[in-house]
């Protein structure tokens, strides 16, 4: 039996990634040995300094059984000042110390004259099939990731989501974009998701409740879901709060139902509209209210697309202790059906 899917209605970006949203570089490490099966993945808002030309950015804590580390002066001050880290659960302080010392490298004035910085980590626990008490995870790897960010990336069983488990299969990273026309300007919007929740009878994808016809025995559904949005359209740090509260839209409609052991996390930046530290008068227009539905959309049909994309472009992993999860497509073989 073959199968296709479609994800909403809006055009895709060209390389349906986050990274068709202008300026946005991401970059994995992969640690895949044995009982080590994690990794890093760094996301660069910019290629410019980031520490004194700031993204307006928002976060929406979903479900706050997380370890993340920079959000609540995202949440104060509205902007982002460093680049991202994604990783496992326990290698959060190391990746935090790793991507200050990238921003110290920077800026002489950190710390001293200037005020510190922020840097935003973001996290899973992938100890099902990684050893994650080894703290295999080094400030090198973490550099790693940094230095090979650009506009091409894998997606699936890779950098910070090599590890990851998503509806009792392989999970990990994925990404789509959306482009959309506001009042004659044309905008793109990209999710880049860590998917590492959910039980396999919930799955549901593109409307079919396909998790049904997989499971064989259900298991409890902890585990968490970092949603990463950027666009180019200029929103304003409110608006981009009402942004990062719609990956909740497409979370929910893979069949998650955030548990009570779950950390699903949300953060949306823009890239239009800098805040530049250097200016004491900031000025800056924004998109009116009214006109931000294919936003909204886009930003939950990205979030949906993402998560099932981190789990098909995942290959099977086996890691600690053997534990095994099988690929989407695996599963779907097993089962004699196939997806085009």
């Amino acid at each position: 039996m073959k199968m296709e899917y479609a994800f909403g209605i809006q055009q895709k970006g060209r390389r349906n990634l986050i990274t068709d949203v202008a300026g946005v570089s991401v970059g994995h490490c992969t640690l895949a040995h044995g009982e080590i099966q994690t990794g890093v993945t760094a996301l660069i808002p910019h290629p410019g300094d980031l520490f004194h030309d700031r993204c307006p950015a928002a976060a929406h804590v979903i479900n706050g059984f997380g370890k993340s580390m920079g959000l609540v002066q995202v949440q104060e001050l509205g902007c982002i000042e460093t680049p991202l880290i994604l990783t496992n659960t326990l290698s959060a302080g190391t990746a935090y110390t790793a991507c200050v010392r990238y921003m110290l490298e920077r800026n002489e004035h950190i710390g001293r004259s200037e005020s510190t910085v922020n840097p935003v980590i973001l996290e899973c626990n992938d100890g099902y099939l990684n050893d994650i008490r080894g703290l295999h995870v080094t400030e090198d790897d973490v550099r790693a990731a940094l230095d090979a960010v650009g506009e091409d990336f894998a997606l699936g069983a890779v950098g910070a989501g090599r590890g990851m488990s998503c509806y009792q299969l392989k999970g990990g990273i994925g990404s789509a974009s959306r482009v959309f026309e506001i009042d004659g300007q044309t905008y793109t919007l990209g999710a880049l998701v860590m998917t590492n929740f959910g039980t396999l009878v919930d799955l549901t994808i593109a409307g079919d409740p396909l998790g049904r016809t997989l499971a064989e025995k259900p298991e409890s559904a902890k585990g968490s879901c970092i949603m990463i949005l950027a666009t180019d359209a200029p929103l304003s740090s409110r608006q981009l709060a009402r942004l990062a509260r719609r990956a909740q839209s497409g979370l929910a409609r893979t069949g998650a139902v955030t548990e009570h052991g779950s950390g699903e996390i949300a953060l949306a930046f823009s890239t239009a509209n800098r805040i530049r530290t250097a200016e004491k008068l900031q000025s800056a227009a924004f998109l009116n209210d009214e006109t931000l539905d294919p936003v909204f959309r886009a930003g939950t049909e990205t979030v949906e697309e993402s998560i099932v994309r981190s789990m098909l472009e995942a290959e099977t992993v086996t890691g600690r202790d053997g534990n095994t999860r099988l690929s989407l497509r695996d599963a779907m073989a097993k089962a004699g059906l196939k997806r085009e």
